[in-house]
């Protein structure tokens, strides 16, 4: 048995029925020309194989040991693997929009997975339109962050469409053919040393304002809200509360849609933000809209939990390397180019808080620093005491077209946690040419999380006039090159993956379809 690292298990000891705490991923794919649906689902079905043919921990199940519930979790083989019940076929019922495909994969993740099993499941979803079929995968928090999830999808993909595999994301042999790809290693685990624990205790000191000792700073962290002067912005401080920070039911609702990457990042270029700056701009401006529909817009802003990956380039290992940055919203500030300066500026005080820190110590001081939120879901209290108001997760993924034994992957739409005190959660991919967002939503406790689609427009519209990429009216400034447009000089559409995704999702520029509820 392998003993499940701290930062692993907290996501064991904060689940329940109401909170599962997997995380997973819907994946949109075309058919190759002369293949049906049966054939394709006939290619994928899973040979004769055993637990010790995954990596770990996709051929383990979660033990306790000596101590029972309350001790340690242990990873322990599953000597009586049963592949077919994590590989799973099912069919839409018809028209076979996204509108089905959203309510299936919503009642999906809002199941627990088995903890007598291996912590995953995937689902062949077949019935969907324009010769599509869908992917839905999820997998336990414990067992894989958003980042290794990601190389997960890459050990089957690949940019050659003739290349052909029966391998399933989770096996050992795909995962040693994409490390012998990508020339990366397979572990990186943190074993803090005292040099690192001086630094660390650094900075808890510089986050809480204090020179006092590092278990005095810890009894402070644990135990009172507190704020510090400048940008930087820190869980629990000037929190507001709304339907977002709530208790959750157990039942989920998922949306997705995608984004062309070049119109963001012609937003970026103009204002001389990130790409994550503009990213939480849009978030920011679409939770705004969302609260004044509901006529709850606080006077305090919203504060987000962004994840930043603390894995190194070449760590290709299970597991979770995350950290976070606690972003100012700004939602209480009208006019957006404020709005998104605002934002600009929490996350650089953010960035400077780690910047001092190694990947191993801003691990442990994650580590630490998380450990105040963990008592206070233990205990029941995360809606009444939110630590944040949201989570906005920018995950990168692969940045070329690629093609799943010659099926094309058109779209990957996370979706992801949502638990007490943080009823949405809001992911995004960047894949090949797009940005791929996936909403997970309390079904109880948000209604009309659909819109969230519609508002994310609205707001990258907003910036887009702030860049001085549109005019007042919302019309699109041409430049040399779209102007061409005009005079008869058109793409051909419909000749690659990206327009065929662009045409299903509605995400031509300037025209989207309506979200599907």
């Amino acid at each position: 048995m392998r003993r499940i690292e701290l930062s692993d298990a907290a996501f064991l000891l904060a689940e329940r029925r109401e909170t599962p705490m997997h995380v997973g991923g819907l994946s949109l794919y075309t058919l190759p020309k002369g293949v049906s649906e049966q054939e394709f689902a006939e290619l994928l079905q899973p040979n004769s194989v055993k637990a010790g043919d995954f990596r770990k921990p996709f051929g383990e199940f979660v033990s306790a040991g000596r101590a029972g519930p309350f001790g340690p979790r242990y990873w322990k083989e599953d000597e009586q693997f049963d592949v077919n019940y994590h590989v799973r076929h099912s069919a839409l019922p018809k028209p076979g929009r996204y509108r089905e495909l959203f309510v299936l994969v919503s009642r999906l993740h809002g199941t627990l997975l088995d903890r007598s099993r291996p912590l995953w499941e995937l689902h062949l979803i077949e019935g969907l339109r324009n010769r599509q079929f869908a992917v839905y995968m999820k997998m336990h928090h414990a067992a894989i962050d958003g980042v290794a999830s990601m190389q997960l999808a890459q050990a089957v993909c690949s940019p050659d469409a003739s290349v052909r595999t029966t391998d399933l994301p989770m096996s050992q042999r795909a995962y040693e053919r994409y490390l012998s790809g990508v020339k990366g290693r397979r572990d990186n685990r943190v074993v803090p040393k005292e040099r690192e624990l001086r630094v660390v205790a650094e900075a808890l000191k510089q986050q809480l304002d204090t020179s006092v000792n590092l278990l005095g700073a810890l009894r402070r962290f644990g135990g009172a809200f507190f704020g510090l002067s400048g940008n930087l912005a820190v869980p629990w401080h000037n929190v507001p509360r709304t339907s977002i920070n709530t208790r959750v039911g157990g039942a989920r609702r998922f949306v997705a849609q995608s984004w062309e990457l070049e119109r963001v990042k012609a937003v970026c270029k103009s204002v001389g933000g990130t790409l994550n700056d503009v990213v939480l701009a849009m978030c920011s401006g679409a939770l705004r809209r969302y609260l004044q529909r509901h006529h709850e817009l606080p006077s305090h802003s919203l504060k987000a939990m962004a994840p930043v990956s603390l894995r190194d380039k070449n760590d290709f290992s299970a597991g979770n390397a995350v950290g976070f940055i606690t972003a100012d919203l700004a939602t209480n500030v009208r006019d957006p180019g404020k709005r998104l300066r605002a934002i600009q500026d929490s996350m650089q005080a953010g960035k400077e808080l780690l910047k001092g820190l190694s990947n191993r110590e801003a691990i442990l001081f994650m580590q630490l620093t998380q450990m105040p939120g963990l008592l206070v879901t233990g205990l029941g209290l995360a809606s009444q005491f939110p630590a944040f108001s949201t989570v906005i997760s920018n995950v990168p993924g692969p940045r070329e077209q690629l093609y799943w034994n010659g099926a094309s992957l058109d779209g990957i739409y996370p979706a992801s946690i949502v638990f007490d005190g943080f009823a949405m959660n809001i992911t995004l991919v960047s894949y090949n040419q797009s940005l791929d967002f996936g909403i997970v939503g309390c079904r109880r406790s948000l209604p009309e999380v659909q819109r969230m689609i519609d508002y994310l427009e609205e707001a990258l519209v907003e910036l887009e006039q702030v860049a001085g990429l549109r005019t007042a009216s919302g019309r699109r400034r041409r430049s040399r090159a779209s102007a061409g447009a005009d005079t008869g000089v058109t793409a051909k559409k419909g000749s690659t993956a990206r327009d065929k995704r662009n045409s299903a999702l509605g995400t031509k520029r300037g025209s989207r379809k309506k979200p599907a509820s």
